[in-house]
C-alpha cells in the first residue's frame, strides 16, 4: 500500500468511526439513493418507451424482468457478501484481507455471467415460456432477452462492484458509475427503438451498452486512491473466502431468488386469472406496477444502504452505540419516506399507470387496483428492510435470511397460490399487500431483539 493509499484509508476510518452518525448516514445515503434510483430507471425507462409500441411488447419486457431479477440475485449476492466482509475488515484494519475478498467477489460473478449467457442463448424460447410469456408475447420477450443475456457478465459484476464501493464508504463513485450508464440508456432508448426502428430489441441493446459503460467506470473506480484494489494476483478463491461471501450474501441471494420466483408466478397468475383475451393486458399491467414500486422502493433501499457501511465499520471497531443509533435513524427515516411515497402512489395511481400506456383501458384498470393495494401496505416494509440489512451487515446470517425470504417467499408465494381462488384477478392484485403485512408482523420481535442486544453490548454486559 502506498503512502497516499494509507493516508486515504486512515482518513476514511476516522470519518466512519467519529463523525456524527445522522450526518454520516445522510451523506452516504445520498449517493446510494441515486445509485438505486438510477438502477431502477433502467427498467422504468425501457417500459415507458416500449409502452408506445404495443401492449404485447410491454408484456414481453415484463416477462424478462424475472431474468433481470436473477442477474440482481447473483450480483447482490457477491456484492453484499464480499462488501459486508470488506466493510468489517476495514473497520478492523485488515486491508489485505479486504483486497483478496474484493477480487474474488468481482471475478466470480463475471465468470458466472458468461455461463448464464451461453446457456440462456441456447434455450431462449423455452426460457421465455418458463418466465411466463404467452404465445403472442414470446417474440417480444425473445427479442429483449437475447441482448440482456449477452450483457449478463457485465451486469452481474457491475452490481457487485457498486456494492463493494458503497460498503467501503465510497458510495459517491459508485453513484457516478451507475448514473452515467443510466443517462446513456435514456439517450439510447429512443435512438435504437424509434430512430433505428429496432423496437423491443433496441431497448435491450440500449440497456446492454449502458451497463457495459457503467461496468468500465466502476472497475476504474477501484483503482483510485483509498479504494480496495482488485487484481488477478489477489484472486485467491478458496472455501474460506466463499464461506464469508455466503454468510454475508445469502440473505440477498434468497431475497432476490424469491423475487425471481415471485415474478414468474405473478406473470403466470396474471395470464391465468385475466378475462378471456386480456392476458397480455394483465401481464403488462403488473409489469408496470412492479417497475413503479421498484422505483419507489429503490429510494428507501438506497437510504438503508447508506447506513450499512456506518454499521459495518463501527461494528468491526466495536463502537456499538453508533451501530444502534444508525439503525434507529435509518428505521425512522425509511418509514416516513415510505408513508409519503405510498400516499402519493395511492392518490395518483391511474395517472401513474397511464404514463406507461394510455391506450389500453383494461391495463390501466388492473394496474390502478394493484398499485393502490401495494401503496396501502408500503409503509409497513421499512421495519423488515432496515432490520434485515443490519443483520446482513453484522453477519447474523440466519436471522437476515429469514427476514429476507419473508416478503417474497414465506408469504407472497402462498398468497398468490391461494387468494386468486377466492377473489380471481383481484386476489392477484392484493397478494403483495398481504405479504407485506405478514412480513411486518414477523419483523417486530427481531427489531426489538437486536435493539436490546446492541444496547447490552454498548454497556459491556455479557450477551448470550
Amino acid at each position: 500500500m502506498t503512502d497516499r493509499d494509507a493516508y486515504a484509508v486512515d482518513a476514511r476510518y476516522k470519518d466512519m468511526t467519529t463523525s456524527p452518525v445522522h450526518r454520516l448516514v445522510l451523506r452516504l445515503a445520498g449517493p446510494t439513493i441515486v445509485s438505486m434510483v438510477i438502477t431502477a430507471i433502467y427498467n422504468v425507462v425501457d417500459a415507458a418507451f416500449v409502452g408506445h409500441l404495443s401492449t404485447e411488447a410491454t408484456a414481453g419486457i415484463g416477462v424478462c424482468f424475472a431474468y433481470q431479477t436473477f442477474i440482481q440475485a447473483v450480483g447482490f449476492f457477491f456484492g453484499h457478501g464480499s462488501g459486508n466482509f470488506i466493510s468489517r475488515a476495514l473497520g478492523a484494519r485488515h486491508e489485505e484481507n479486504a483486497s483478496v475478498m474484493a477480487s474474488v467477489g468481482f471475478i466470480t460473478p463475471l465468470l458466472l455471467g458468461v455461463v448464464a449467457c451461453v446457456a440462456g442463448l441456447c434455450f431462449l424460447t423455452p426460457i421465455s415460456v418458463a418466465l411466463g410469456a404467452t404465445p403472442d408475447v414470446v417474440p417480444y420477450s425473445n427479442a429483449y432477452l437475447r441482448f440482456i443475456l449477452i450483457a449478463s457478465p457485465f451486469m452481474m459484476s457491475a452490481l457487485c462492484l457498486n456494492n463493494q464501493l458503497r460498503l467501503q464508504g465510497n458510495a459517491r463513485f459508485g453513484m457516478i458509475g451507475i448514473a452515467s450508464g443510466a443517462l446513456l440508456n435514456i439517450a439510447l432508448d429512443p435512438l435504437f427503438i424509434f430512430a433505428l426502428h429496432l423496437g423491443v430489441q433496441g431497448a435491450a441493446i440500449a440497456t446492454a451498452v449502458s451497463q457495459l459503460f457503467s461496468w468500465g467506470l466502476l472497475l476504474w473506480g477501484t483503482t483510485r486512491p483509498g479504494a480496495v484494489h482488485i487484481s488477478l494476483s489477489s484472486f485467491r478463491p478458496d472455501g474460506t473466502v466463499y464461506r464469508e461471501i455466503l454468510a454475508g450474501g445469502l440473505p440477498s441471494l434468497c431475497r432476490q431468488a424469491f423475487n425471481c420466483i415471485g415474478a414468474i408466478m405473478l406473470n403466470h397468475a396474471a395470464a391465468r386469472w385475466a378475462d378471456p383475451g386480456q392476458a397480455a393486458s394483465s401481464i403488462a399491467a403488473f409489469t408496470v406496477v412492479s417497475r413503479t414500486m421498484m422505483f419507489a422502493f429503490s429510494i428507501v433501499l438506497g437510504f438503508n444502504q447508506g447506513f450499512q457501511p456506518v454499521a459495518g465499520f463501527n461494528y468491526g471497531a466495536r463502537r456499538y452505540r453508533r451501530v444502534r443509533d444508525s439503525y434507529t435513524f435509518a428505521l425512522q427515516a425509511s418509514t416516513v419516506m415510505l408513508l409519503v411515497l405510498g400516499l402519493l402512489g395511492f392518490l395518483f395511481a391511474p395517472h401513474i399507470i397511464a404514463l406507461y400506456r394510455d391506450e389500453d383501458p383494461e391495463l390501466i384498470a388492473i394496474g390502478t387496483r394493484a398499485l393502490r393495494w401495494q401503496c396501502a401496505a408500503f409503509p409497513l416494509i421499512g421495519l423488515s428492510t432496515t432490520t434485515n440489512m443490519l443483520f446482513q451487515n453484522i453477519r447474523m446470517t440466519f436471522r437476515s435470511t429469514l427476514l429476507s425470504i419473508g416478503r417474497q417467499g414465506l408469504f407472497f408465494i402462498p398468497a398468490i397460490l391461494v387468494l386468486p381462488h377466492f377473489f380471481g384477478l383481484h386476489g392477484v392484485e392484493m397478494t403483495q399487500a398481504v405479504a407485506d403485512l405478514c412480513t411486518f408482523l414477523l419483523s417486530i420481535p427481531f427489531a426489538v431483539w437486536i435493539y436490546r442486544r446492541l444496547t447490552r453490548m454498548e454497556e459491556g454486559t455479557k450477551v448470550e
